[in-house]
């Protein structure tokens, strides 16, 4: 048996700064969110995907796919969506066993409203921080992890860059 390629000290370092990150500002997103809107963070993220739909309306197994999460966590959080009336599901028109989500007005308004606290809290804890430089790395840095969490880049991470 080979011996486990141990992370360095360096290594070690960056590595617990990134396990600090991704446990902390989910959990602060979420937390604005819920407070100021009344939302999950994943649900604003549906509501979100969309919004920036045309139509405001996707497949359910595409909105899984564009809010890279599985098909029965979509289901639920759209169901939850449902009940408070920001989102209408039916069947797809081409396809009998496919359903459609579709964003109502209600949703197209909490989503609108939402945005303005939701990007303020990103900016405070993660952009605000940062030159543009350090945005740029950023990107690099996330594209580069991207290509190895998801080598087949099947993930998605909309919206597009404008022009």
């Amino acid at each position: 048996m080979t011996e486990p390629r141990w992370l360095s000290d360096r290594e070690q370092r960056a590595w617990r700064k990134l396990a600090a990150l991704m446990s902390v500002l989910p959990a602060q997103l979420d937390a604005q969110l819920q407070r100021d809107a009344g939302l999950t963070m994943f649900g604003y993220w549906v509501l979100s995907m969309l919004s920036e739909a045309p139509d405001h309306e996707l497949r359910m197994s595409h909105l899984a796919h564009q809010s890279n999460a599985s098909p029965s966590r979509v289901s639920h959080v759209v169901a939850r969506l449902e009940k408070q009336g920001y989102v209408r599901r039916r069947r797809a028109e081409d396809d009998a066993r496919g359903s459609v989500a579709e964003l109502t007005a209600e949703g197209l308004g909490k989503v609108v409203a939402s945005a303005p606290g939701h990007v303020e809290q990103v900016r405070a804890l993660l952009l605000d921080g940062l030159d543009a430089d350090q945005i740029d790395a950023l990107d690099d840095l996330c594209t580069a992890m991207l290509a190895q969490v998801d080598p087949g880049g099947t993930l998605s991470v909309a919206p597009p860059e404008s022009g």
